[in-house]
């Protein structure tokens, strides 16, 4: 099983959650359904579920489409995805901080 992301420990653990926090650790970057879907550990039904929330919500943005497949991103212009993206970077930045803390550097003799 894979390990949890931070974003998944304090927000929850839930499918939309597992969506939000892989789009927001490749928000760059513009995927197909499946992918989304294989890459948050969900099946593709429970995407399905959740796409018109993503949609209706302007979470999610279509950006092309490669022959039959269509590409969608984060829309990071969303105030509330902004909020999440603050959100995130501050949970990384603290555990980076706990972890630089806690780990003394070695000086070779």
């Amino acid at each position: 099983m894979k390990e949890k992301s931070l974003f998944v420990e304090f927000m929850g653990d839930s499918p939309m959650i597992r969506i939000m926090d892989y789009l927001i650790t490749e928000r760059e970057l513009d995927f197909s359904i499946t992918d989304m879907a294989e890459n948050a550990g969900i099946g593709r039904a429970t995407l399905y579920r959740l796409w018109d929330d993503l949609i209706k919500n302007e979470i999610i943005l279509h950006t092309r489409d490669i022959g039959k497949a269509r590409l969608f991103k984060l829309n990071a212009a969303n105030a509330k995805i902004k909020k999440l993206i603050e959100i995130y970077d501050m949970l990384v930045l603290e555990e980076l901080k706990t972890h630089s803390g806690s780990k003394k550097m070695e000086v070779p003799a």
